[in-house]
């Protein structure tokens, strides 16, 4: 099926509308951003990416607790390593859980850009489910 062109009126191509009209193509925009959100925030409940983000934040907020702690509530750290018990266990946490926040937010952010992609190439479906 093609489709034809009909040419716009040189009216309507060099009057701007007024300020704040609502147009039916910024309403039909409207419409289209707020279904591709929707189907960008399925995608990611869907395959895991707000776990991922949300696991990879607390994760990371925990190293950074951590890191704090042993740097300031637990004697420092020196050349030789922290100066308690409770410094080392703490720069131990801190070591291990900072580096696994990363890769957990860079694959949760990744995925969020795939999922963004994915929704906003999707044919738009009406109220029916037709495209």
């Amino acid at each position: 099926m093609t489709v034809k062109r009909i040419p716009a009126p040189q009216s309507l191509l060099t009057e701007p509308d007024p300020p704040g009209a609502k147009t039916l193509g910024h309403a039909l925009g409207s419409i289209n951003s707020r279904t591709r959100r929707q189907r960008h925030r399925a995608l990611n409940a869907e395959d895991g990416t707000d776990q991922l983000l949300v696991s990879g934040f607390w994760t990371m907020a925990a190293g950074l607790i951590a890191g704090l702690l042993a740097m300031y509530a637990f004697g420092g750290i020196g050349p030789q390593g922290a100066h308690s018990n409770a410094g080392w266990l703490s720069l131990m946490v801190a070591m291990m859980s900072t580096p696994f926040a990363i890769l957990l937010l860079l694959l949760g952010g990744a995925k969020w850009l795939r999922n963004l992609g994915l929704s906003r190439n999707a044919p738009v479906q009406d109220s029916r489910g037709r495209h």
